[in-house]
């Protein structure tokens, strides 16, 4: 009997991460693949992504609208639990597959968990600077088996007290996307999105809940600095956040400047071609630390969401205030080159993914976990 492996996906930034792990499970006859989309893909604001899933071949896809626009993430949680654990308790999937941290995640662990079914996280063990590092962590914890990018993912994890033989490290599956001598070619993505920029530089800037008074300071502060840069930039929507209202309402100020195109979203591979060929990334968005460094594309991360995440030569970290941002944007062409970074993988994830649900042991990882503790050295 095929083992039914369920994805549950909420935003366009983890449907790209997971989709080369769902088409090597949906080509496997040893596995059913089924997709369970929610989150900000339902959202007409941000484009309706749940399209971009359809249109990726897959046919075995189950949409549930978790939230309107503006509910608060514990309204959002407790949404997510009660659409998919009842359509859980009718599929009854062998394995849940969630990835990062957003509540969606959460949710789909929650639910995994106490319906005793196993739950494989992928991503976990990283660390950040606002709500999401504790949604990740939680995920962790409610998790049976892990997919992390790295060792030093694996050793966080340890220190929660994972079990070792639960945690499998696969590198980050995005980046098989990004290796893939199949992205799209510049030309013809600036043609679809109607870009007319020969150089440019990608923003993407979303809200800190944590400092949810000072997102619309923040959002106009970043606003002015890009327009006094007089530089071309391609904005992507920020995500779905409490304090995203504020950053639309300062996007309203450069809608109809002709050094800016603003997007709610783009489609996964397009935007790997965009940030690969940009002069910078500018905001606060985890693609700054993560994927920018693995094309050597520098990073201008602004601002405590990001805090504590991995650095690299190619990161410039400032704060939140025009002066310092227009610095790091005038002197990151004077900035040396920096090499290709490979700290979250080398483009073998998929194939590592598949390796590891190929081995019995994984299916027969324990549904009652137990709590590792750290031998202490003396």
């Amino acid at each position: 009997m095929l083992k039914k492996i369920l994805f549950l996906t909420g935003t366009r930034a983890d449907f790209g991460k997971l989709k080369p792990l769902m088409r090597a499970v949906d080509h496997d006859d040893q596995y059913e693949c089924c997709i369970f989309v929610t989150g900000m893909h339902t959202l007409s604001r941000y484009g309706y992504t749940v399209e971009e899933v359809y249109k990726a071949g897959f046919s075995n896809i189950h949409t549930f609208m978790n939230q309107i626009h503006g509910e608060p993430m514990d309204l959002i949680l407790a949404n997510t639990i009660g659409g998919l654990s009842r359509f859980v308790n009718e599929y009854k999937p062998d394995l849940i597959v969630v990835h990062g941290d957003r509540v969606e995640a959460l949710a789909g662990a929650i639910v995994g968990s106490l319906n005793n079914i196993l739950v494989a996280h992928i991503e976990g063990g990283e660390i950040s600077g606002t709500i999401d590092e504790l949604i990740r962590h939680s995920a962790s914890k409610l998790s049976h088996i892990h997919f992390v990018a790295n060792k030093e993912a694996a050793d966080r994890l340890e220190q929660l007290g994972e079990s070792p033989e639960s945690i499998y490290s696969i590198g980050s599956p995005d980046i098989d996307v990004m290796l893939s001598p199949d992205l799209p070619n510049l030309q013809d993505v600036k043609e679809y999105y109607e870009i007319p920029f020969d150089e440019y530089g990608v923003v993407l800037f979303h809200p800190v809940t944590t400092e949810k008074d000072y997102i619309e300071q923040y959002a106009n502060t970043l606003v002015t600095a890009l327009v006094k840069s007089h530089k071309n930039y391609i904005v992507i929507y920020p995500n779905n956040d409490e304090g995203s209202s504020d950053i639309f309402k300062a996007y309203e100020k450069i809608r109809y400047n002709t050094r800016f195109k603003i997007y709610p979203s783009i489609r996964f591979e397009y935007f790997l071609t965009l940030l690969k060929h940009s002069e910078f990334i500018i905001g606060n968005s985890s693609v700054g630390m993560r994927e920018a460094p693995v094309y050597g594309v520098p990073s201008i991360n602004i601002g405590t969401r990001q805090n504590n995440r991995f650095q690299y030569s190619s990161i410039i970290n400032v704060k939140t205030n025009v002066q310092d941002i227009l610095h790091a944007i005038h002197n990151v062409q004077y900035a040396p080159p920096s090499k290709p970074c490979y700290s979250f993988g080398t483009g073998k994830s998929t194939e590592l993914f598949i390796q590891a649900l190929k081995e019995e042991r994984l299916w027969e990882t324990p549904k009652q976990k137990q709590f590792r503790d750290l031998v202490l050295k003396r």
